[in-house]
C-alpha cells in the first residue's frame, strides 16, 4: 500500500480469492492494534497482542526508560519522544520502549520499540523512520491534526510529556475543549519548545546499575521514582492468539455488562459511563464514543460505504456487507469481542454474508438490533439534550382569504429548487431573490423558471439597505457551501474559516430580514447544511441559529441516501417522513427504457463522477444490452426529483450538469418541509 499521509479516503482493499473482501485504513478512533508484521517490514495491525493494561505499561515504562541507551550507536534512546513513519501511514507521536514493556521479542539492531500515543499500541520501527520530537514542525501534519480525533489526542499526550519534561505549564479551564487546549501547546511546539528547546525534551537522566534480565542490545540503569503520562489505550484489545484463562474470563465478564444496557457499559469502548443509548444496538454510548458517532457514522467513503464501523464509528479492518442494497460495514474488533471469538473469520468465509443490519431480528453474542433503530438513528441526530431553546415561535394559520402570494429570499440558491418546489404545492410566488454566483445554475434558473428570479450579487456584498430595498421577505432559506465543513475533506478549514465563514452571511442577512418591532406576521426560515461535520461545528451553528437541527435523510422519499441537517422554524418540521404517490423510490423507477437497475437505492450522489459507481466492486448502477452503465443526466434528475431534462441547458456536458445536482436539494424533502407554507400562503 502506498503512503496516505493521514488521509482517511485512502486505504487498502484486500480482495481475497477464497474469502470476502475486507479493507484497511487509518482509524479515526482511539484503539487500534499495533505491532510488526513480518519481522523487517513494521506495520500497524498485529492482532497478537496482549490487551493494553495502563498499570502493567506504567511499570514497564519505568524499565524502559530506566535502560538507557541502545548498544548499536544509531540513537534514539529508550524514553525519548519521537515521530514515526511506517508504510500507509502519517508521521505519528511515539515513545521509544524496551522490548520488555511490549512482552515481546527484542528488537533487531538498527530498529525499535516504540509505543504510539493515542492509543498505547506497540510497533517495531526502523530508525531511518524515527525522528525527533523536536522537528516537529517539519512532521506535524495540519490535515490529519483537523480530520481525526485520534491524531488531535494523541498530539495532546505528547506534547503534555514533553511539557511535563520541559517543565512548561499551560493554563486551562474545566470546560475547555480539546483544541481550546492543543491550541497554545502547539503553537509551544512550532516555535521550537523554547526556551529549553531539544534538551527539555531529552528523557530523565540515569546511571549505570544493571537490572535482573538485562543486556542484548539495552544496558541498564536504576528505575525512576515516578512515570511520565503514558500514551493512553482507549479500548480493550482481545488477544485471540495467546489468551489466558484470566483474561477470557475477565472479557465474558465485560461482554454480559455491555449487553445489560445502558447504565452498565459503552458499546463501542467498553466504559461504565455511558450517556446515551446506541442507536442500533441494545447498549450505550459514553461521551466521547458518541462525539465520534455523531461526526463519522454519516461519512462514506468512494465505494458508497460507510468510512467506519455502524457499532463503533472507528475500525481498522472492515467487513462490508454483500446485500447489494446495504451499505453498512462492521470491525474485526467488534464482531469478536461483541459476537464472539472467531465471528470475524466466520464472516469472512461466508459468501455471501449479510451484515447484522440485515439478518434476522435475533441476538449475536451481546449484539441485538434494535427494533426501533431507524426512529432512534433520527432521534439521535436530532436530540441535544445539552443545549436546549425555546420552541420556535408558531404561527396560527392565515384564513384563505387574507392569504397573499410569498416573497422569498434564497442565498446560495443553487439551481433554484426552493422555487421549483414553491411553484410545484401551488403556493404564488411575489417575488423570489437569488443569491447565486455559479453561472451555470443560473442559467438553469433563469431558463427553466421564465425570468422569474431576480439574481443578485454575492451573498458576501449585500447589505442592510440591500434587504431594505428588496424587501420585505416572509421566507429565508440557504444552505452555505459544505466543503470546509465536512468531515470528508480532509483540509477542511472548519465553520470560521475559508467557505465555512459564510454561514455568518446567513445569519446576520437572516437577522436583516426578521419582522420588525410590532409587525405580526408569519416569518419562516432554513438553513440546510452536511450531517457529518465535526460536532463543534454543528453546536455552533445551533448557538447562532438558536435551535436545534433536525435531520432528514432523501433515501426515504426517494431513490438515493443523502442526509442533511435542516435548521429552521417552519411549521411541523419535525413530523415523519412520508413518500408521496409520485415520488421516485427505487432506482428502476427512475430510469428511461430498456434499463435495468442493479439495486433499489443508490449511495450520496455528490459532485464527483466516482460517486455514482456502488459498493465493493466500483460498479455502475445500471444494466443495458447486457453491460453494465453510468446513470445518465436525465435519471440523475429524477433521483433528486427535478423534471426531465431540468440541467440539460446551455451545451452543458455531463460532468457539469452533475456537479449542478450534486450541490442540489432533494426536491421530496423540501416539498415535505414547504408543504405547510399552504396554510399561510396564497395558492394556485
Amino acid at each position: 500500500s502506498g503512503d496516505t499521509s493521514g488521509s482517511r479516503g485512502q486505504r487498502d482493499k484486500l480482495h481475497l480469492a477464497t474469502q470476502r473482501s475486507t479493507r484497511k485504513r487509518r482509524l479515526p478512533s482511539r484503539w487500534q492494534a499495533l505491532g510488526p508484521s513480518n519481522g523487517s517490514a513494521p506495520r500497524r495491525g498485529d492482532s497478537n497482542r496482549r490487551p493494553f493494561d495502563r498499570s502493567l505499561f506504567l511499570s514497564a515504562c519505568l524499565s524502559s526508560i530506566s535502560f538507557g541507551f541502545f548498544q548499536d550507536n544509531k540513537g534514539f534512546r529508550i524514553g525519548e519522544l519521537v515521530w514515526g513513519k511506517i508504510r500507509g501511514f502519517a508521521w505519528w507521536p511515539a515513545i521509544v520502549v524496551s522490548w520488555r514493556a511490549t512482552f515481546n521479542r527484542k528488537a533487531a539492531p538498527g530498529i525499535r520499540w516504540v509505543q504510539w500515543f493515542g492509543d498505547g499500541k506497540f510497533s517495531e520501527v526502523s530508525v531511518d523512520k524515527l525522528v525527533g520530537l523536536l522537528a516537529f514542525q517539519e512532521h506535524f501534519n495540519s490535515t490529519t491534526f483537523h480530520k481525526l480525533v485520534s491524531y488531535r489526542q494523541a498530539i495532546l499526550h505528547v506534547l503534555e510529556v514533553a511539557s511535563s519534561r520541559a517543565g512548561k505549564s499551560f493554563s486551562s479551564a474545566p470546560g475547555d475543549s480539546l483544541e481550546d487546549k492543543l491550541k497554545p501547546m502547539v503553537e509551544w511546539a512550532m516555535n521550537g519548545f523554547k526556551p529549553t528547546g531539544g534538551k527539555g525534551l531529552k528523557p530523565p537522566k540515569t546511571s549505570g546499575k544493571e537490572l535482573a534480565g538485562g543486556g542484548g542490545l539495552e544496558s541498564a540503569a536504576p528505575e525512576l521514582p515516578s512515570p511520565e503520562p503514558a500514551p493512553p489505550a482507549k479500548r480493550l484489545k482481545t488477544n485471540v492468539c495467546n489468551g489466558s484463562n484470566k483474561e477470557q474470563a475477565e472479557e465474558n465478564q465485560s461482554r454480559g455488562r455491555i449487553g445489560a444496557g445502558l447504565g452498565l457499559g459503552c458499546l463501542s469502548c467498553w466504559k461504565k459511563d455511558p450517556v446515551t443509548t446506541h442507536p442500533l444496538f441494545e447498549g450505550g454510548l459514553c461521551e466521547t464514543c458518541q462525539v465520534q458517532f455523531l461526526e463519522f457514522f454519516y461519512m462514506y467513503d468512494e465505494d458508497g460505504y460507510q468510512a467506519y464501523c455502524s457499532i463503533c464509528c472507528a475500525g481498522n479492518e472492515l467487513l462490508l456487507c454483500d446485500n447489494a442494497n446495504c451499505f453498512r460495514c462492521f470491525c474485526v474488533d467488534c464482531l469478536n469481542l461483541l459476537v464472539g471469538r472467531g465471528a470475524a473469520d466466520a464472516a469472512r468465509k461466508e459468501d455471501p454474508w449479510s451484515c447484522y443490519m440485515c439478518q434476522p431480528q435475533e441476538r449475536h453474542g451481546v449484539l441485538q438490533r434494535r427494533g426501533d433503530w431507524n426512529t432512534r438513528l433520527k432521534e439521535f441526530f436530532t436530540d441535544e439534550k445539552g443545549l436546549e431553546y425555546e420552541p420556535p415561535k408558531m404561527y396560527p394559520a392565515i384564513p384563505a382569504a387574507n392569504r397573499r402570494p410569498i416573497r422569498v429570499l434564497s442565498l446560495f440558491d443553487g439551481i433554484a429548487t426552493g422555487y421549483l418546489v414553491l411553484r410545484d404545492l401551488g403556493i404564488q410566488v411575489e417575488k423570489y431573490v437569488a443569491s447565486e454566483i455559479c453561472e451555470e445554475s443560473i442559467a438553469v434558473g433563469t431558463v427553466r423558471h421564465e425570468g422569474n428570479i431576480k439574481y443578485v450579487h454575492d451573498v458576501r456584498n449585500i447589505t442592510k439597505k440591500n434587504i431594505d430595498e428588496w424587501g420585505p421577505f416572509d421566507l429565508v432559506i440557504g444552505g452555505s457551501p459544505c466543503n470546509d465543513l465536512s468531515i470528508v475533506n480532509p483540509a477542511r478549514k472548519g465553520l470560521y474559516e475559508g467557505t465555512g465563514r459564510l454561514f455568518f452571511e446567513f445569519y446576520h442577512l437572516l437577522n436583516y430580514t426578521r419582522p420588525k418591532a410590532g409587525e405580526e406576521r408569519p416569518f419562516f426560515w432554513l438553513f440546510e447544511n452536511v450531517v457529518a461535520m465535526r460536532i463543534n461545528d454543528k453546536r455552533d451553528i445551533s448557538r447562532f441559529l438558536e435551535c436545534n437541527p433536525i435531520m432528514i435523510d432523501a433515501v426515504k422519499v426517494s431513490a438515493a441516501h443523502r442526509a442533511r441537517y435542516f435548521w429552521g422554524n417552519l411549521p411541523g418540521m419535525n413530523r415523519p417522513l412520508v413518500a408521496s404517490t409520485t415520488d421516485k423510490l427505487e432506482l428502476q423507477d427512475c430510469l428511461e427504457y430498456g434499463r435495468t437497475a442493479k439495486l433499489k437505492k443508490v449511495q450520496t450522489i455528490t459532485t464527483k463522477s466516482n460517486s455514482i459507481r456502488q459498493g465493493k466492486a466500483q460498479t455502475f448502477p445500471v444494466r443495458m444490452n447486457g453491460k453494465d452503465d453510468n446513470l445518465w443526466c436525465t435519471e440523475l434528475e429524477r433521483i433528486f426529483g427535478f423534471p426531465h431534462h431540468y440541467t440539460d441547458l446551455s451545451n452543458m456536458g455531463r460532468g457539469t450538469r452533475q456537479k449542478l445536482l450534486g450541490r442540489a436539494w432533494s426536491v421530496p424533502v423540501i416539498r415535505h418541509l414547504f408543504a405547510p407554507l399552504k396554510d399561510y400562503f396564497a395558492c394556485d
